[in-house]
């Protein structure tokens, strides 16, 4: 089951602002667009979490890929974990109910770059994975943001 959903429990960023799901724009586009939920300001060389009230649930053998949308990626400004990834367990986690939030870094643009409340920030990519014959993770996510890994 593959689909984008409101974050409604945990922790939505911006409850009172329209949440726009990600979506395909044209009928052959691999990646499916997420929108800036607020006006951002991006300082050169700091990142910004955008955050999106979005989470997405894929299919066990799968993970969403996100990258930055070509764009902005021309005016200097990356994803700055890129690209990022969006696990299976990640949607419905106890910590923030699975929100996606995309890190921004303006490494081009000279003084602050800013982005306007509802433009596309990055594009989602659904990518299957393997894992190793012998594989032995057994854990589950109690985490949210950033938990894979943590001591």
């Amino acid at each position: 089951m593959r689909k984008f959903q409101e974050v409604t429990h945990g922790t939505p960023k911006h409850p009172d602002v329209l949440t726009i799901l990600p979506t395909r724009g044209t009928k052959y586009s691999a990646g499916n667009d997420f929108h800036a939920k607020t006006k951002l300001i991006l300082p050169r060389f700091k990142v910004v979490i955008a955050w999106t009230d979005v989470k997405v649930f894929t299919n066990c053998d799968e993970y969403l890929q996100v990258s930055i949308r070509s764009g902005l990626g021309a005016k200097g400004i990356i994803i700055a974990n890129a690209p990022g990834i969006i696990d299976h367990d990640y949607a419905n986690n106890p910590k923030n109910d699975g929100n996606i939030g995309i890190e921004l870094l303006n490494i081009g643009f000279d003084g602050d770059f800013i982005i306007e409340e509802g433009e596309k920030i990055a594009q989602g990519i659904f990518q299957r994975y393997a894992i190793a014959d012998d594989d032995a993770a057994r854990g589950d996510r109690v985490g949210g943001y950033g938990s894979t890994g943590r001591v």
